[in-house]
């Protein structure tokens, strides 16, 4: 059963978004949480249980986060937040949490909130010996994140389960898969490139797409399996159209051929 802060499958990530593609490869829905739990995009940290340790409802965005090897989540959050201070007032009890991340498109487009993920299970403290290995982790994924000193605090979210609604639809998430997963090679470099995308390359974008009969078009998402598309008319009306890679791409200098395959054989 999903705990508080996860919605029941069905629910759309924003009203009026075009519907998935169907019939394309696609990552499953384990990397998509893992990929975007990974990611530098927006997360907001809900402890629905704060009440319970002695606070009010606790809610607040992690200044960084990582995922272990065995598929915890570590965010790095003030020492005085408010998650910090019930996490160490709950001690070893089961404290429960929900970390809803938000994924928006880096280039214009109608409807830019491309999906969003729920990561829940329960929050300590991490504690000891293994301080410096997470910390490691966050410096990491975030480089210039505060990770040393006395003034952050890193917690613990063991995940218990997981729900994503984005361009591929909504999917529940088990524990195991979440840890087994990896993310897209290609996630810390997408926004940059689908900027480059939109901007260096528009002509060719849209001649991809000149079958579509849109008025406008723009690069809305990439994998390694392929580049999603979206047009749109003027009257707003809009459409996501889908273009696989002859073969899934693990790099940068891979997509650059990947690419040039696309345009050259249009689409």
């Amino acid at each position: 059963m999903f705990r508080p802060g996860i919605p029941l499958p069905g629910t759309h990530a924003e009203e009026g978004q075009p519907r998935p593609v169907e019939d394309a490869r696609q990552p499953t829905a384990a990397e998509r949480v893992r990929t975007l739990a990974q990611s530098s995009v927006s997360a907001l940290l809900t402890i629905p249980g704060a009440a319970q340790a002695g606070a009010d409802p606790a809610a607040g965005i992690p200044e960084a986060r990582a995922v272990t090897p065995g598929g915890d989540v570590i965010v790095l959050v003030a020492a005085d937040s408010v998650e910090a201070r019930v996490c160490a007032y709950a001690q070893d009890d089961d404290l429960a949490a929900v970390m809803e991340i938000t994924d928006v498109a880096p280039v214009s487009v109608p409807h830019r909130v491309r999906g969003r993920a729920w990561i829940a299970g329960w929050l300590t403290p991490v504690r000891g010996d293994e301080r410096a290995a997470c910390a490691r982790l966050l410096a990491e994924a975030a480089p210039s994140a505060p990770v040393a000193g006395t003034s952050r605090q890193m917690l613990r979210l063991e995940v218990g389960e997981a729900y994503v609604d984005d361009l591929w639809g909504a999917e529940e998430v088990e524990p195991d898969a979440f840890a087994d997963a990896t993310r897209d090679p290609l996630a810390a470099h997408e926004a940059e490139l689908l900027q480059h995308l939109a901007a260096a390359h528009a002509e060719q974008v849209r001649a991809l797409c000149a079958c579509q009969g849109w008025e406008r078009s723009a690069p809305l998402a990439l994998d390694r399996f392929g580049l999603r598309v979206r047009g749109w008319n003027a009257a707003g009306a809009c459409a996501d159209t889908r273009f696989d890679f002859a073969e899934p791409v693990s790099s940068v200098a891979g997509l650059r051929h990947a690419m040039h395959s696309l345009f050259t054989r249009g689409g």
